[in-house]
């Protein structure tokens, strides 16, 4: 599916479909200026850092990691938000805020959803990661798939009676996809009230695409998906394997079905899923 065929289908399922009933919550208004910012030919860096000061907790975060072992090394300690900047790159530094202001704007109190935003910002972290040794891919386009791909699960928490235990069953099941589960109980998952999520807030048509298709791995060589939608689809599940790993967890149902096709794609080796593996611990230990 084509980024226009999908927005076609959003567009279907919200006027006569299952999602006609579902509030999507308005993008965070420091979300939206962070974005603008950065959307510019030469983003703004003195918007970027006025959003990263206008609130006192993500400033405190973005001084946080910038003191932290991984990037304070022999320097000395940040003390403005203008130096941890400096220190973490812009880059890494939208990230962090875009994951502070996801996470803030979508809050999470479910026993079902667990650690989700702090497994959100691991997974942007690594895409970001990823994006910066694969070619082509863009690595503010993939850090903001790591962070919403699974975006829809916290909407249809708030929105779906009976979710929670739709995110139990699907799971446990080991007999067919987790959003086979949800399409079963609700006529709709995660991966399209995410897309329709992305759509909303106004981001990128090709990460709403990636969104709606990362459970999707057909889209592989697919000549009618575009090249950018299926290398994040693919670097995500490569992710969100290495996430994995980080974490001690065995490789989960759709890496030992499709990894091998994954690092196929992406024309990698075992040594390189090793030797990046490695790289990536020291900047998932810093996530909270």
């Amino acid at each position: 599916m084509r980024t226009d065929a999908i927005a076609a289908e959003l567009t279907q399922a919200r006027t006569k479909g299952p999602l006609r009933e579902i509030q999507i919550p308005p993008c965070p208004e420091l979300l939206a200026r962070l974005r603008a910012a950065m959307a510019l030919r030469e983003p703004d860096l003195s918007e970027v850092q006025a959003v990263a000061s206008s609130d006192v907790a993500m400033g405190a975060t973005l001084l946080r990691v910038a003191n932290s072992p991984v990037h304070l090394g022999d320097g000395a300690p940040c003390v403005s938000v203008g130096q941890a900047m400096t220190r973490l790159g812009l880059m890494h530094t939208v990230s962090l805020m875009s994951s502070f202001l996801v996470r803030h704007a979508l809050p999470v109190k479910s026993p079902h959803l667990q650690r989700f935003w702090e497994r959100s910002h691991k997974r942007s972290v690594a895409m970001e990661f990823l994006a910066q040794r694969i070619p082509g891919m863009h690595a503010a386009l993939a850090s903001s798939h790591g962070l919403f791909c699974h975006v829809g699960m916290p909407v249809m928490l708030q929105q779906v009676r009976g979710y929670g235990a739709t995110l139990v069953e699907a799971g446990a099941r080991i007999d067919r996809p987790f959003v086979a589960t949800e399409d079963a109980n609700h006529r709709c998952n995660h991966a399209v009230v995410g897309a329709l999520t992305v759509r909303a807030w106004g981001l990128p048509a090709v990460l709403m695409a990636s969104v709606r298709l990362h459970h999707d791995f057909s889209v592989l060589g697919d000549a009618g998906v575009e090249s950018e939608v299926q290398g994040l689809v693919a670097t995500g599940l490569l992710a969100d394997h290495l996430m994995r790993r980080h974490e001690g967890l065995s490789p989960d149902a759709d890496w030992q079905q499709q990894g091998e096709r994954v690092l196929d794609w992406l024309q990698l080796s075992a040594t390189d899923l090793q030797e990046w593996g490695d790289l990536l611990e020291p900047l998932l230990d810093e996530v909270f």
